[in-house]
């Protein structure tokens, strides 16, 4: 088991969470349209810095980046909308925890697409993981706030379109094992569809602040970074691991969410119990590949 494998894994998952947590700051001066199309193109410019400087490009694959393509159609741009979208509606919190039904759609897929058959302990292990992660639920801020059922959907949704992208970027991965390339066309094809959008929608950018800008391009970084790092993952481990792992970033956005000024609270027992829960989910998870 490579510990650079597990490293990167949980480095995406704390990426991710930061860039949730900070997407509320964005949120409070524009749209979650706007903002989206801030943060995409602003990975993707530096990604296409890094790949330009970097990427040996005599071994392009034409089949490996249209899987990558393909990929960029939904994620980032689909997946940043829903969760911003879910965040503004319920709260990073509540956003990551749903987000945690992701490996379940990833593991299910990796079964057909690349193969990869859990064993029943790692299929232990994902559910311990899942039900930790839920069970931060119940010390969510603002448990009373009247919320739209239709709204959970956002961060389903979001679990969904991520967790079969995993598997499908880790079948384009086999063809060409690069993790930037990856990470730079599906930027690059969600940047291109976030300003269709965009443009189909008329959506008048003028009445940004400066400081939302900036929310959004630093988020844009973290998310970035995030999805880099998890392919980076996928591209020396397997869905069944490296997917389960990611989703232990709703335990980052409870310790992040305390460190802002004006978190009140302390963690209730059940918030305790489902920490203690996931910890020993990534313990089976890891001891039994």
């Amino acid at each position: 088991m490579s510990l650079g494998l597990i490293f990167l894994a949980l480095l995406s998952a704390a990426l991710f969470a930061l860039a949730l947590v900070l997407t509320r700051f964005g949120l409070a001066t524009c749209s979650p349209l706007v903002g989206a199309s801030i943060s995409i193109p602003t990975t993707s410019l530096l990604l296409t810095g890094l790949a330009a400087l970097t990427v040996d490009f005599s071994h392009w694959n034409a089949k490996a980046a249209a899987v990558f393509a393909l990929a960029g159609i939904f994620f980032p741009v689909a997946v940043t909308l829903l969760t911003f979208v879910g965040n503004q509606r319920l709260g990073p919190v509540l956003t990551g925890t749903l987000g945690n039904l992701t490996p379940m759609f990833a593991v299910g897929l990796a079964v057909f697409l690349v193969g990869e058959l859990p064993t029943p302990m790692q299929w232990l292990g994902i559910g311990v993981i899942a039900a930790g992660v839920c069970g931060i639920f119940l010390d969510r801020p603002n448990a009373t706030r009247a919320w739209p059922l239709w709204a959970l959907s956002l961060p389903i949704g979001a679990a969904l379109l991520r967790g079969l992208v995993q598997p499908l970027v880790k079948l384009g991965l086999e063809f060409w094992p690069d993790p930037l390339v990856a990470a730079t066309i599906g930027y690059f094809i969600s940047t291109i569809v976030i300003y269709l959008v965009k443009f189909t929608l008329s959506t008048n950018t003028a009445q940004i602040s400066p400081s939302g800008g900036w929310w959004f391009a630093v988020v844009g970084l973290c998310n970035g970074g995030a999805v880099l790092a998890l392919y980076a993952a996928l591209a020396h481990g397997p869905v069944t691991l490296v997917a389960p792992l990611v989703a232990t970033y709703p335990l980052a956005v409870l310790v992040l969410e305390r460190a802002i000024p004006g978190h009140v609270g302390k963690l209730k027992s059940a918030a305790l119990v489902s920490i203690a829960a996931v910890v020993g989910g990534v313990i089976i998870l890891v001891a039994f590949r």
